[in-house]
């Protein structure tokens, strides 16, 4: 049996969502399928009733995917409320290279993720600095305040 996998992700603003992580995952958003404008009309196409889909819903690309194939497709489902408690699910964005690389590369490596992140949209909750231990990492959230981790 085939199996595919997608991250579902909820959020109030799908397209923000979108451009923020197909920076920060290196995907890009996903086209509609063959010979649909957009996700809304290839929706009507295959039978959604137009009653379950929000006003805006489907107009432009809400979900991500890998253009090399490889990673998960990444929807961003909007839903009406905010996001209430940390999350139980993060992502870590393995940048440094892992503990074969110099710690002070690994830094380097780390902190301009950080820097692109910023600029992105996501803040740095904390830094984890640990030269003692090998060890440099960013805990961040995203523009919606999922937490994400950069190693």
């Amino acid at each position: 049996m085939e199996m595919t996998v997608q991250l579902t992700i909820d959020c109030s603003d799908p397209q923000r969502m979108v451009t923020f992580w197909a920076e920060a995952l290196g995907y890009v958003p996903e086209p509609a399928p063959d010979g649909h404008a957009t996700w809304r009309a290839y929706w009507a196409a295959v039978g959604v009733p137009e009653a379950e889909l929000p006003a805006g819903a489907g107009d432009i690309p809400e979900s991500i995917v890998d253009p090399a194939g490889h990673g998960p497709r990444v929807w961003f489902q909007q839903v009406p409320e905010p996001k209430a408690a940390k999350n139980r699910w993060h992502f870590d964005l393995k940048v440094g290279g892992g503990r074969d690389v110099p710690l002070d590369i690994r830094t380097q490596r780390v902190k301009a993720t950080v820097e692109r992140l910023v600029k992105a949209g996501a803040t740095v909750l904390r830094i984890k600095d640990d030269p003692d231990a090998g060890f440099y990492a960013a805990a961040m959230q995203d523009p919606e305040g999922n937490e994400f981790d950069v190693v």
